[in-house]
């Protein structure tokens, strides 16, 4: 075989060279991990994150963000304002410098920041990269500068434009729409962030103005993590009054922890490394989970809560309950895990676990009435365990195709390949029978469930493996639950509930969404989990049908086709379609709409359950007054 370019020369010219910033405009998700909304919000972050470097390095304590009409954005500190003299090695002034060139700035020279959360980012310079054009302002010896930039060059010298008295940095930029899906900015997930990002920063100002819906907020916590703990509990009922806080240093790194106890029977730990959430934990959390599991077993026993004859109490146990915010501030953190939010540095377990538990152990025995609540809670889970794991035993051991599953049981599908799989959550028998007789017996399964499933927000694992719906849910799924859950088990790649698009079909759904969340959270972080969404009108006009999907795309359709001689029917429940139906607008892979449940904001989805699905009305009256204006095709 011969080659026809085989005496061709390769030579230098052909090889591209990508300076400056062209490669963040060539490979943006690189850089920012996409291009989608997710990306787009980082580039606040970022330019943010720099304010924030600059508030622990204890020179800035107020930072204004301003969403302008265009859609461009600005972020404005009253930190030091980046340095403005002839860089020594680029020639260019400092701004200019650190605006163009991809890693340059001070914290990667440990004498500017000791601890830096901008690190873990990109830098300034992406942003810039990725900007149609972006203006900066530097107020800095008694001067005002302004330099302009557009995709990532320079467009202007830096130049004098007034005296200031004051001294600070302002980054004014707007997204490419060349690079990015949308450059639309959510308010919700700017402000979700920011709060975030005030709470973990005592006594440092952020507000938050959308000049295209006239909206502004605050966010100042001068309790810091202590009122984060406050806001995540504020429709909870706490078991003890007063917040557990702490904070301590060793060894160059600065540990806090805030934490307090609730009748619920979830745990919800926030981590987080120089600011940057770390959602899949890391050797922080390791650290800070040994040190409360040994302090409550050691005061159990000195005080004989916990007999003689009985075991240590478990993890789980200790953590029944429990809200905490553990924020570790370190010189050098180094992030791993699928999206680099897993602390990975080895010494920080042992200093978290050293502090915590000499910590705790001091508080328990100054605070006994706290001490003997806590104890007693996690000594009702231990029990409650023990009979959870019979329960689980028992599910394991019943087949899914028993004569005392649900009446309509599991119709599974042909197909063992999880990663073409799925399986239709629907309620009732009359949805159940078009879907099993709409569906592609291959790949799909149909799991009929009768009525609504437990809340189980209210209830601990042992009477939710009690209710026969949930056990017939974890046994199809083939994962397990607690301690034995294996997402390696799972028997479909996907998982989706389709419920009628009424009052109770949303009921349902949140119920199932609660299950989800609280016990088998990582088949949505996993993005296992689906919503179908079945069509609300069918439009016949002659010969032709049209599904649609909402109110507003009814009337584009109706626009579309004219306003004469059609008929419309609305349909309330899946069992009003029949099975070709049903296959064409909700199961079909080519035809139907699917939403993927999401996660990301664990702290909100969280608050969201509690409010809906727990045993406080007022918040639940509240959210609900609030959100009123949201609700479409409501059926009273």
């Amino acid at each position: 075989m011969t080659n026809g370019n085989k005496d061709r020369q390769y030579t230098a010219s052909e090889i591209q060279v990508l300076t400056g910033l062209d490669p963040v405009r060539k490979r943006p998700g690189m850089y920012i991990g996409s291009t989608g909304p997710k990306g787009l919000h980082h580039l606040v972050y970022e330019v943010v994150d720099n304010s924030i470097d600059e508030a622990l390095a204890g020179i800035c304590d107020t930072i204004e963000v301003i969403i302008y009409e265009d859609n461009s954005i600005s972020v404005a500190d009253n930190g030091s304002g980046i340095p403005v003299e002839t860089h020594p090695q680029t020639g260019k002034s400092t701004v200019e410098t650190v605006l163009t060139i991809l890693h340059a700035g001070g914290k990667f020279n440990n004498s500017a920041y000791k601890v830096s959360g901008g690190l873990h980012g990109v830098g300034i310079s992406v942003v810039n990269a990725l900007s149609e054009w972006l203006v900066v302002k530097v107020r800095r010896n008694n001067k005002e500068y302004r330099q302009e930039f557009s995709r990532g060059e320079a467009v202007s010298e830096l130049e004098i434009i007034g005296d200031s008295s004051e001294t600070g940095t302002t980054i004014h930029f707007k997204p490419d729409a060349e690079i990015f899906e949308t450059i639309k900015f959510e308010f919700e997930t700017l402000e979700y962030r920011f709060r975030e990002m005030a709470f973990l920063n005592k006594g440092v100002k952020i507000t938050l103005e959308d000049k295209r819906a006239n909206k502004k907020k605050e966010f100042f916590y001068e309790g810091g993590i202590k009122s984060f703990v406050e806001y995540i509990n504020r429709n909870k009922t706490p078991l003890h009054k007063d917040i557990i806080y702490f904070e301590g240093e060793k060894d160059g790194a600065m540990v806090e922890l805030a934490m307090q106890y609730t009748d619920s029977y979830s745990e919800n730990v926030f981590t987080f490394a120089n600011n940057i959430n770390t959602t899949e934990g890391g050797t922080h959390l390791s650290g800070f989970r040994t040190a409360l599991t040994r302090a409550m077993n050691d005061y159990g026993r000195k005080y004989n809560h916990i007999k003689e004859k009985d075991d240590n109490l478990a993890g789980e146990d200790v953590r029944e309950g429990i809200s905490a915010v553990l924020s570790v501030k370190l010189p050098e953190p180094q992030f791993e895990g699928q999206t680099k939010t897993k602390l990975g540095n080895s010494e920080i377990r042992g200093i978290v676990e050293t502090l915590t538990y000499d910590f705790l152990s001091a508080y328990l025995e100054e605070n006994p009435r706290v001490a003997k609540a806590i104890i007693e809670k996690a000594i009702n889970a231990q029990r409650a365990r023990d009979a959870a794991r019979k329960a689980r035993e028992l599910t394991r051991r019943k087949s899914i195709l028993d004569n005392t599953t649900l009446p309509g049981k599991l119709a599974d599908c042909q197909s063992n390949n999880v990663e073409e799989t799925e399986v239709f959550i629907v309620e009732g028998d009359s949805a159940g029978g078009s879907a099993k007789q709409g569906r592609d017996k291959y790949f799909q399964a149909i799991l009929p469930i009768r009525g609504k499933i437990l809340n189980v927000e209210k209830a601990r694992l042992d009477k939710i493996l009690s209710s026969e719906e949930i056990r017939t849910l974890v046994t199809a799924f083939g994962t397990g639950i607690g301690s034995d859950f294996d997402i390696n088990k799972l028997r479909y790649g996907k998982i989706i509930i389709m419920t009628d698009a009424d009052v109770d079909g949303a009921h349902i759904r949140t119920l199932l969404l609660t299950f989800f969340y609280r016990y088998l959270r990582e088949l949505l972080d996993n993005g296992n989990v689906y919503i179908a969404q079945p069509p609300l009108y069918k439009i016949t006009k002659g010969k032709k049908e049209y599904y649609v999907y909402s109110d507003e795309e009814l009337d584009e359709k109706l626009n579309e086709i004219g306003r004469t001689n059609y008929s419309i029917q609305r349909y309330k429940g899946l069992g009003e379609m029949n099975p070709e139906q049903l296959w064409e607008t909700t199961m079909n892979p080519e035809t139907r709409i699917l939403k993927r449940v999401s996660t990301e904001d664990a702290l909100e989805a969280d608050a969201i359950f509690t409010t809906l699905m727990g045993d406080k009305v007022e918040p639940r009256r509240e959210f609900i007054q609030l959100n009123s204006k949201l609700v479409k095709n409501l059926d009273i």
